[in-house]
């Protein structure tokens, strides 16, 4: 994994979805398609408001993919993640096909159908955050490390379903789903590169133990660490706990162009 600094979440989104389109076109190139997949959430607002803006991706030939949703919720309530990415993103370019996780089903249904879509397909680029527990996707710690099917039914730890609610998705915490439908972390390093946006002050304890604390099940984000094509983009606010030797090893802007080449 590497990592990189920008100013501010309006610096972080552009910077990303720039670099995430320049992952698309290459793969589109060398294989006439791409495969994505998308996250939602505070953290990712910025990021998928300047990738739609990339129209120097042929959008027709890129096939989008689903993170996470709530178990229980339907694809028209305002915290459905269905319903966040139809608005700002799948409504928002034309793309060949895109893979909901439909929360209103049940969940067995909901899990064959996900891991039918996406098993032995190719993943070129994903986007992805990191939640205030450091959580990946919706693997809350402890998380699981070791299950290979794409998708999987995960509980909800309080941590997680406040911070659902202290941005503004839900009313109270009794109104928080406690499952979720998830991809895998085994999943979601099988991509072929990552994009990992952590803005926000109340990131930084996570963006720290990710950092600096061991690759375990108890820091659920650290495990990105062993991914050799891993970026993670960090704002001010979320660097701010890191030690004067976790900054030093930031990689250039540079090293981000270069290596999508």
């Amino acid at each position: 994994m590497k990592w990189i600094l920008a100013k501010d979440r309006s610096e972080m989104g552009p910077l990303v979805a720039v670099a995430a389109a320049k992952r698309l076109m290459a793969a589109i190139e060398r294989h006439g398609h791409a495969n994505l997949v998308v996250a939602t959430g505070a953290s990712q607002f910025e990021v998928l408001a300047a990738l739609v803006q990339q129209t120097q991706v042929d959008w027709q030939r890129v096939h989008g993919f689903h993170l996470d949703e709530y178990v229980g919720v339907s694809p028209d309530h305002p915290a459905s993640f269905c319903r966040y990415l139809r608005e700002r993103f799948v409504s928002q370019v034309p793309l060949a096909s895109f893979h909901y996780l439909r929360g209103d089903q049940p969940v067995t249904t909901s899990l064959e159908s996900a891991n039918a879509a996406l098993r032995d397909r190719r993943i070129d680029v994903a986007l992805v955050g990191i939640g205030e527990n450091g959580h990946l996707a919706f693997n809350d710690p402890p998380a699981d490390f070791e299950t290979d099917s794409p998708y999987l039914l995960v509980p909800l730890d309080d941590k997680c379903r406040q911070q659902q609610v202290g941005e503004g998705w839900f009313g109270g915490l009794e109104e928080v789903p406690k499952q979720a439908i998830s991809m895998s972390i085994q999943q979601i390093l099988r991509a072929e590169t990552i994009f990992c946006s952590v803005p926000d002050r109340q990131k930084a304890p996570a963006v720290r133990d990710t950092l600096e604390q061991s690759i375990s099940p108890a820091f659920p984000a650290s495990i990105l660490r062993t991914h050799g094509n891993t970026w993670l983009i960090l704002d001010q606010a979320s660097a701010q706990l890191l030690a004067p030797g976790t900054l030093a090893t930031q990689s250039n802007r540079e090293a981000l162009d270069v290596s999508l080449l």
